[in-house]
């Protein structure tokens, strides 16, 4: 068990662990993710670390999408925002880049997920290490993180 599934389990809501053999090779481990599971890449997201304005927080956006660090410095109430550094992303969050959840990270981080998840009646995030992701419903997922909604990718 990941220390993600465990947050999940620990919070009693509805989820569902999915599985697949990881390519280390892929391009991009989220859209891996979302053909391995046979999902449509719009409820697959990607846990993103930015540093907005010298504090860590965390952004959820699909994987075929891009993070607007405007947007997302505007929503983390920052003047600006940038990916954080490799290092400080492991250990703050305690995963390792590519398995990084949004659930049971080390350090709680103020998490924004992007608004297009309301419209999906489930979302699949990181699992906590690369081949592994946890189905949940958005709301649940903004509840164990304490996360805002907020147009963050585009």
């Amino acid at each position: 068990m990941t220390p993600a599934i465990n947050a999940a389990k620990k919070a009693k809501i509805t989820f569902t662990v999915h599985e697949y053999e990881h390519d280390p090779a892929a391009p991009s481990f989220g859209i891996e993710a979302a053909e391995k599971l046979g999902v449509p890449p719009e409820r697959v997201f990607k846990t993103l670390v930015v540093d907005a304005g010298g504090t860590l927080a965390v952004a959820v956006v699909p994987v075929l999408l891009k993070l607007d660090l405007k947007a997302a410095a505007k929503a983390l109430g920052a003047k600006k925002a940038a990916m954080a550094e490799a290092k400080a992303v492991e250990r703050t969050t305690g995963y390792v880049l590519g398995g990084v959840s949004p659930l049971g990270q080390k350090k709680r981080l103020p998490t924004i997920l992007d608004e297009s998840a309301r419209h999906c009646p489930t979302v699949f995030v990181s699992g906590g290490r690369r081949g592994l992701d946890i189905e949940l419903a958005p709301a649940d997922l903004a509840a164990l993180t304490r996360a805002g909604f907020a147009p963050v990718a585009r």
